[in-house]
């Protein structure tokens, strides 16, 4: 087996459809068609990734993936049929790694679900050391100023993706190349939106960031130390990252990708 897979999901067709697909690709489904048997089924069933509806009878998706992320830091890709801008940045923000926008292909939805568990083979020990961070790849712990960081494993791979070139300006497009595993135009809320997740654990103030920096028309960046503005003369974007007003939060740069891009999640500083 390649691995076990939690789908939360209160479609019959759809959990029939996904069974068959996840069978022949090798994973073992496991499923749940109530919102508020997630949690206890997940406890029982250890998966090593959750597919998670938004919309679901009882606990709604949001409510299982703010939970979920207060003890696990297990991949989760939300099953949505809403193309709303605020529902994907919220699904987002409460701590989801990927989505998938219904109906999707059996094709789509594998690779996704491979991409989320892959395992990166690393070439022995391998520190990080950058501002007062130290990441110990091959052991995926990270601490800032001698204090454990608990990062989920897209964080992780994210962070380390930026810190091990530092000089190197990332676009969105790479990153999500990169991190997430895309092969083709995706929606770059997801890195947005992450980069705000890891602010919140790794910034000394989120609304000023100095490690992951904002590099305005381009991406983001780890910062130079000691200084707020980067080498080169790149401008950075001095705007704070901080909550959203008024639902979601709003990407000056805008996204391309496969989703409705009217208003995106914001390109923070």
């Amino acid at each position: 087996m390649k691995g076990r897979v939690l789908v939360v999901d209160d479609d019959p067709s759809l959990g029939e459809m996904l069974g068959i697909v996840l069978r022949q690709e090798g994973f073992e489904p496991v499923f749940v068609r109530s919102g508020d048997q997630a949690i206890a089924a997940f406890h029982q069933a250890k998966p090593d990734l959750v597919l998670l509806d938004l919309m679901l009878p009882g606990k709604d998706g949001l409510e299982i993936c703010r939970e979920l992320r207060l003890e696990s830091g297990v991949p989760i890709v939300m099953l949505t049929a809403k193309t709303d801008t605020v529902d994907v940045v919220l699904g987002l923000e409460s701590g989801a790694d990927d989505y998938i926008t219904k109906p999707f292909s059996a094709k789509e939805l594998v690779a996704r679900i491979r991409a989320r568990l892959r395992r990166r083979d690393t070439d022995g020990a391998e520190t990080l050391r950058f501002h007062d961070i130290e990441m110990d790849v091959m052991a995926h712990q990270v601490t800032k100023a001698d204090k454990a960081v608990n990062l989920t494993p897209l964080e992780f791979e994210l962070l380390a993706t930026l810190a091990r070139r530092p000089r190197q300006v990332f676009t969105r497009e790479v990153l999500l190349e990169q991190v997430w595993g895309y092969r083709y135009a995706g929606d770059t809320r997801l890195v947005n939106v992450h980069v705000q997740r890891l602010r919140a654990k790794i910034e000394d103030d989120p609304e000023n960031p100095k490690v992951v920096q904002t590099v305005r028309g381009v991406g983001y960046r780890i910062g130079p130390e000691g200084s707020g503005e980067p080498r080169g003369g790149a401008p950075v974007d001095s705007e704070g990252s901080g909550e959203p007003r008024g639902g979601a939060p709003v990407d000056s740069e805008g996204s391309g990708g496969s989703a409705d891009t009217s208003a995106q999640a914001g390109e923070q500083g």
